[in-house]
């Protein structure tokens, strides 16, 4: 079992993953709703990604024997100004994910709960790529500026992206 200190911090986690594909299918919608399907399908990805983080979670409470509490998920927003608008937003979330996984490592190291530690450690790492991810998609995005057969172009491109879902050791 994790200390229930660290049990509380992972729910409160397993809450925000969930607030965060909340959010990511929230942008899908919108980008739907304005006509731009790539970029729709990039942010529902996102969402069932952010579903696999907090499954993952869940599934490490649940094999430490401890207990998995689900809370009321927080209103998130429902329109953007601009598909960069949507990126910058990303960015600054995904800076939050990673200042709260930092936080739940703080928690494991001081507890000396090393499999904890460890197991948090995909997370850091994928805290890495989502937020180069979105650097990129807003330096592209800048660098299109207001050129719609830019912008076009990457919806396109964007609609190629395909969901990979965790398997084996990943989901666990």
């Amino acid at each position: 079992m994790v200390s229930k200190e660290l049990e509380s911090a992972i729910n409160k986690q397993i809450n925000a993953e969930f607030w965060s594909a909340y959010l990511y299918l929230s942008m899908s919608a919108h980008f739907a709703h304005e006509g731009l399907p790539g970029f729709a399908n990039w942010f529902n990805v996102q969402f069932r990604e952010e579903q696999d983080h907090a499954l993952k979670q869940m599934n490490y409470l649940n094999s430490k024997g401890n207990r998995v509490e689900l809370t009321p998920i927080e209103k998130v927003d429902t329109k953007w100004d601009s598909v960069l608008h949507a990126f910058e937003e990303t960015l600054k979330h995904e800076k939050i994910v990673t200042s709260l996984i930092n936080n739940l490592i703080s928690v494991a190291r001081r507890e000396n709960d090393f499999a904890t530690e460890n197991m948090l450690q995909w997370f850091v790492n994928e805290q890495v790529e989502e937020e180069e991810t979105a650097q990129g998609m807003i330096d592209s995005l800048k660098l299109i500026g207001n050129n719609g057969f830019g912008l076009y172009t990457m919806d396109k491109e964007l609609a190629q992206r395909s969901y990979v879902p965790l398997t084996g050791e990943q989901a666990s």
